[in-house]
């Protein structure tokens, strides 16, 4: 006959004798004690921290050749390329704190097996209590920055998406002899999108909302409206942006030139269209925009072509093109 009998043994988290009858040989079960939870836990932590040393000097060595591109001065950076850089960004560092994750458990779970208090030695209990509050706090906030991270890269992922749609989008206005820059650097900040041709220049920012049950959007003044009430978004930043490109062009040609702030909302049904000083388009209808003009915004050919070659060399810092 059979019995089972649980035994608590000093410094022990849980323990388990299995006893059989005489004729049987007795077979005792492996105790894992608090001594051997903490030296696990130690060596564990110590593996993923030389791990993560090893990693982070190898970027360091090979950055300088990493960051070096090849005919970098004829390559056109695409539409929300930062996006896809974040994206990047955080794809390599969730493949590290998943590495650093599954080394600490391999690590900790054959540690366990070989009874690492043998090879540390053993400790005051006190100790070992510390040892486990230290590395439960490393293990915590290791796994909080996993998460922000997941969180952050579906959110970008979004954005690059709402963007790359916007920027195919532009394409089709290329074949009316318009040129569509991305990322145009100006005093107030990064501009999405710039269309420059005769019949004008516009620059197309995107607000990447997630669509509600209701996703309609509305344009008043210069806010927008999403599922009416629910968000409201001023676009004056975007109405700053047009005037300091404006006046940067304005140095190059030598007179006034207007630009049309244009703002794209991917997913979103439009009520309210256009106001004096803003159009609002999704991805569907951007090509609105060229029926958005009147007689002052169109431009000389050799205006034209001076700016496509200011914005092209990075007059006003800016990206690559796409005609």
């Amino acid at each position: 006959m059979i019995s089972f009998q649980c035994e608590l043994r000093h410094g022990a988290v849980a323990g388990t004798t299995v006893n059989l009858s005489s004729s049987t040989p007795q077979i005792i079960a492996y105790v894992v004690t608090l001594e051997t939870i903490s030296s696990a836990a130690t060596i564990a932590l110590a593996s993923a921290t030389v791990f993560l040393l090893i990693v982070k000097s190898w970027r360091l060595i090979a950055q300088p050749f990493a960051n070096k591109r090849n005919f970098g001065e004829f390559i056109m950076v695409e539409s929300a390329q930062r996006f896809r850089d974040r994206l990047r960004d955080l794809n390599n560092q969730q493949t590290l704190a998943l590495a650093l994750t599954l080394m600490f458990v391999l690590t900790f779970g054959i540690a366990v097996l070989l009874s690492a208090q043998n090879f540390l030695g053993k400790l005051p209990f006190w100790q070992n209590v510390v040892v486990l509050i230290a590395v439960s706090f490393v293990a915590g906030y290791g796994l909080y920055k996993l998460v922000v991270i997941i969180m952050e890269r579906r959110n970008v992922a979004f954005v690059r998406d709402a963007n790359v749609a916007v920027g195919h989008g532009l394409q089709r206005l290329t074949a009316s002899q318009n040129r569509i820059f991305h990322e145009v650097r100006c005093a107030s900040g990064i501009i999405d999108n710039v269309v420059v041709g005769l019949q004008g220049i516009y620059i197309v920012n995107v607000i990447a909302q997630r669509p509600f049950k209701d996703n309609r959007v509305r344009l008043t003044g210069d806010e927008l409206s999403f599922a009416p009430g629910k968000i409201n978004i001023s676009l004056a930043e975007n109405g700053v942006k047009a005037r300091q490109l404006a006046k940067q062009l304005k140095l190059e040609l030598g007179h006034d030139v207007r630009v049309r702030p244009v703002v794209a909302v991917p997913g979103w049904e439009i009520d309210a269209q256009a106001s004096e000083n803003y159009l609002v388009v999704n991805e569907r209808t951007i090509a609105m925009l060229r029926g958005w003009r009147d007689e002052n915004d169109y431009l000389m050919t050799e205006d034209v072509e001076a700016i496509n070659q200011l914005l092209t060399s990075g007059g006003t810092q800016t990206s690559r093109s796409q005609s």
